[in-house]
Formats: C-alpha cells, structure tokens, sequence
C-alpha cells in the first residue's frame, strides 16, 4: 500500500511538471512572431537587387531581436522563401511559407511581375502582406486590398521624376530648352517596367516633351540589337531605359558595339542601382555618369534632417552590411546599393511601428490587428531611414494600401560612387552633363 501511495505522489508530480513544461512552451511559442520573407535568392533578379533587400530586412530583424525582439518581448523567428526570379515559383513560395510554415505576416518581394498576383491571392486569404521593394503600381490600382501594404514609392512615380529631372536641367546642362531634346523610352515588358515606362510617357506629354520612342522588350530576351538599331535610327538626346540585370547587361554590350550614342542614359532601379554588377557588366570607367532612380540610399541622407535617432540606425545598417558574407569588406559607404536600405528601413517600420501598435492597441499580430495598426501609421517626412514619412491609402481609396507619402530620387555615378543629384532639397552633389567624353555612349 505504502508503495502504491509514492507511486501515485510520484505520477501527481511527473503530471504537473509535464503540465508546467507544456505550459512553458505554450508561453514561449506565443512570445515568437514567424514572419516569411519572400525574396530572390537565385535567378536574374537576385543580382539586380533582391538579394540586397534581403540583406536589409535580416539585418533589421536581427537587430530586433538582440534587442528583445518586437515591443521588447517578441523575438522574430525569419522563415526564408526563394522565389528565383519566377513568378509561379514565388507564388508557391508564397502559398508554402503561409499554409505550411504557418507564418503570420509575409514580406518582402522584389519583383513587380511577382507582387501583382501574390497580392491579390493573399488578400483574399485575408492574410498579412508587407512588400519592402516590388513598385508596380497595378499591385493595389482598383483593387482595394485589405491586408496588403506597401511603404515604397510606385513605378510610376519612378518614371515622372526622372523625366522631370532632365526637363529641370536641360537649359542649364544641354543649352537647350527640354522641348527640343529627343526622348526615348524602353523597358522590359513585365510589371514593373510598363509602369516606370508609362510615368516617363505621362510626364512628357503633361511637360510637352518629345518621345522619339517607346518600346518594350522581354526581360530574358537573347538579342536586344534590334532595338539598338531603332535607337539609333531615331537618335535620342536622353534615353530611359527600365530593366533588370542581364537585360540591362545586353543593352548595354550591344549599344556598345553598334556605336549608340546619346546626351544622357537614364536607369530605373533594379540593376542600374548595383554598381557592383554594373562594373562587372560594362566597367568601371564606363558607367561614369550613369543615373538611376531609387528611394534614397540611406547613407546618403544628412542624419541632422531626419528624426532623432533615425541616423543612428543608419550607421548600424552600414557597419553590419560591411561585416557580410560575400561584402567587400573596403566598400565605400555611398557605393553601397539603396536596395539594402530598402530592407532594412521598411523592415523598421513594420517591426517598430507597425507591429507594437498591433500588440498594445489592437490586442495581437492576427492580419486585423496588423492591417488596423498600419492604417494608424502617420510618420512624418523625415521619420525614417530613407527620409520620407509613411502614412498609407485608406480603404475604398483608389490605391490602398499604398504608402502616400513616399518618394524616389535621382542618383548618378560619379568618382565610382552614388551621390544625390534630385530633388535638389536632398541632392549631395550637382549633376554632370551631358556624358562625358569618356563614355562609350557619349555624342562625339
């Protein structure tokens, strides 16, 4: 009987122990937030950016987390996805990390051709959607999404700005009023590249400007000579061009070789914004005086405009980016391509603004809660790393979801580096124009 009695008490104490280990683990599952990140981590897109905006988002939600994670008590468990530049890839991809890995939000998502449709299908889910960096603006146009948010600039606005540049400057730089200089416009045919392409068209008609040309082509095209020769045919003063990176590769060995030449070459992002590649591709000495549009590489930004402590963060950005497998460890500071700044600050405002709203407002980090959260958002101009405010589309809005108060800037290379050359209000540098003599694309 005695043995049976300290058997019992023996089995009491296993029971509440496995019940405090139960609840134990309970309570710790429920102090993690899962979040999948979507980005190319193979394929063509990889070097055109995604992987840099991976790089971003990791850093911040490493960062995070050796803080104490979300609020201070959530730690952030990352559950990679690669999407490998395909688009039915990433939509898997998409369906896996959310049903199978059961995460709670998913983000990132470089490609435009990739954001369009995941959007819509995880709306519909009603599940939680954070796009870092894809721009077309067809991702939310009439589609009054729900869950899906995006604090980046449109593709469109890409397109106005950089027309709006050149007409700025023509008198100045070319001697010649912006209504005389022929534009041409070309553009991978996806997503992405129509909607950069169409803000550059808009822009010109609304400016009265001269489109010579507008053309797209398919991204994984083998041959773009074709189009080299029409280009030449209609001799543009000004060419902008949207791609991706082998695409902008090709064109730019072909414009090259059929001897193209031009006042001024243009890029959207994606590789234009990746010195690296580019050198790789045309040459150091070559890309001098090359442009793109992007929001601004943090790095870039006077930290004494921006809200207290943003600065900060921006130096922590660059000193992890620099300790990265795979990172030239000399690289200079405004070499450093704006896509890792693109991961790294809209991973910021999801994880220290978005989502403690979530938590102490509206009760948890469910797709409501967090969608509520986001529309409370109101960050002002100069409230984040890449200087603009954040304040996003209400429901029934024609794009919402869409941050408003976003912005995309002009950079050139110049001396190897990027430097801010519009809007004037945050240029670091003054633009040289035309070409120079230097580059193989420049008038003779």
């Amino acid at each position: 009987m005695k043995v049976f009695r300290i058997a019992l008490v023996l089995l009491l104490i296993a029971g509440v122990g496995g019940g405090l280990a139960s609840r134990d683990l309970a309570q710790a599952q429920a102090q993690t937030i899962k979040i999948g990140l979507l980005y190319d981590h193979t394929g063509p897109f990889s070097a055109a950016g995604s992987l840099n905006c991976w790089r971003g988002a990791k850093m911040m939600i490493d960062l995070i987390n050796e803080r104490g994670g979300v609020a201070g008590k959530y730690k952030i468990v990352q559950v990679d996805g690669d999407a490998q530049s395909k688009a039915d890839v990433a939509i898997n991809e998409a369906e896996r990390l959310l049903n199978v890995e059961k995460v709670d939000i998913l983000a990132g998502i470089y490609s435009s051709a990739h954001a369009v449709p995941i959007a819509e299908r995880v709306d519909k889910q009603k599940r939680f959607l954070w796009i870092t960096t894809a721009i077309s603006s067809k991702v939310f146009d009439g589609r009054n999404l729900q869950f899906t948010f995006r604090p980046q600039p449109t593709g469109d606005q890409f397109g106005a700005l950089s027309v709006q540049y050149i007409n700025e400057y023509s008198q100045e730089k070319f001697k010649k009023g912006a209504k005389d200089l022929r534009l041409a416009i070309i553009h991978e045919d996806g997503a992405y590249g129509a909607d950069v392409a169409l803000g550059n068209e808009l822009k010109a008609k609304e400016l009265g400007l001269n489109v010579v040309l507008k053309e797209g082509y398919s991204a994984s095209a083998p041959d773009l000579s074709a189009l080299v020769t029409k280009l030449r045919s209609v001799r543009p003063d000004v060419l902008f061009h949207t791609g991706y990176n082998p695409d902008i590769a090709l064109f730019l060995r072909q414009a090259k070789e059929q001897n193209l030449r031009m006042r001024a070459y243009i890029g959207h992002g994606a590789g234009h914004s990746q010195i690296d590649k580019l050198k790789e591709a045309f040459g150091a000495k070559e890309i001098e005086g090359f442009h793109t549009l992007d929001p601004i590489a943090s790095q870039l930004l006077d930290s004494k405009k921006l809200k207290s402590g943003v600065g900060e963060l921006t130096a922590e950005m660059v000193r992890r980016y620099k300790t990265l497998p795979g990172v030239e460890k000399d690289v200079a500071d405004r070499a450093i391509a704006p896509h890792v700044s693109m991961g790294f600050n809209n991973m910021w405002i999801l994880l220290n603004d978005v989502m403690p709203r979530a938590i102490t407002k509206y009760g948890g980090f469910g797709p409501d809660a967090l969608a509520k959260a986001a529309r409370d958002t109101d960050i002002p101009e100069g409230g984040t790393m890449q200087g603009y405010g954040v304040k996003f589309n209400p429901p029934g809005h024609r794009f919402a979801g869409q941050n408003e108060r976003s912005f995309p800037a002009v950079f050139q290379i110049i001396e190897s580096k990027f430097e801010l050359v519009f809007p004037k209000t945050v240029a670091t540098a003054q633009p040289i124009l035309p070409l120079q003599a230097s580059s193989p694309l420049a008038v003779r």
